[in-house]
């Protein structure tokens, strides 16, 4: 795909906002994302909020097929963050079923790698669909605009399951027959969240 502006160049990235195919010499990064010229100065402008985005070329079908390889997808719709941690999930869940488990935990963990496995072309599917017909992207869990540090947050959670396997932690039978109390403590987290923010 070539550059909005200079037909003569490859793209190397996509503006989060108006989601104009960009060139290097086009790209603005602000903390990770990228935006075009046109679009910083709206938001630098004095607006309060980001410019309605406006319609793209990306191809959702292209997309969902780069989604099967892990961040590619993300990659095409200009998303190197999520590509990035996407890669990182990928090659976490793929280390962790290498490691001596029990049953019960390499069950888990290959359902949870299946499930991210269809997650990754189905996000990249339906934010590519969104920014071609100018429409708000859709919500994501990763996203892009977040204060929150996904990232960091991924690394720590892989770093202690590697941790445990290392010392042989993660083959105890309290650990294989405990793992249901993860789940627990997940739903309890996203319940509270979601209240929380009705409140």
């Amino acid at each position: 795909m070539k550059c909005a502006a200079h037909p003569e160049v490859e793209a190397t990235g996509f503006c989060r906002n108006c989601g104009k195919p960009l060139c290097p010499e086009c790209t603005r990064e602000v903390r990770g994302t990228l935006y075009c010229e046109e679009c910083l100065a709206t938001m630098l402008g004095g607006s309060a909020a980001v410019a309605a985005p406006g319609k793209s070329e990306q191809n959702p079908g292209l997309a969902a097929v780069l989604g099967f390889i892990p961040g590619l997808g993300a990659v095409y719709n200009g998303e190197y963050i999520k590509a990035l941690i996407h890669v990182l999930v990928f090659g976490g869940l793929i280390a962790i079923l290498t490691t001596d488990l029990s049953s019960g935990l390499y069950a888990l963990f290959g359902i949870a790698l299946a499930a991210f496995y269809f997650y990754m072309p189905i996000e990249a599917y339906r934010v590519a669909k969104a920014r071609r017909e100018g429409e708000p992207e859709p919500a994501s869990l990763v996203p892009q605009e977040s204060r929150k540090p996904i990232g960091a947050y991924v690394l720590i959670a892989l770093g202690i399951l590697f941790l445990l396997a290392n010392f042989g932690l993660l083959e105890r039978e309290w650990v294989a027959k405990g793992w249901p109390l993860g789940l627990i403590v997940l739903g309890v987290w996203l319940l509270y969240n979601r209240v929380g923010r009705r409140a």
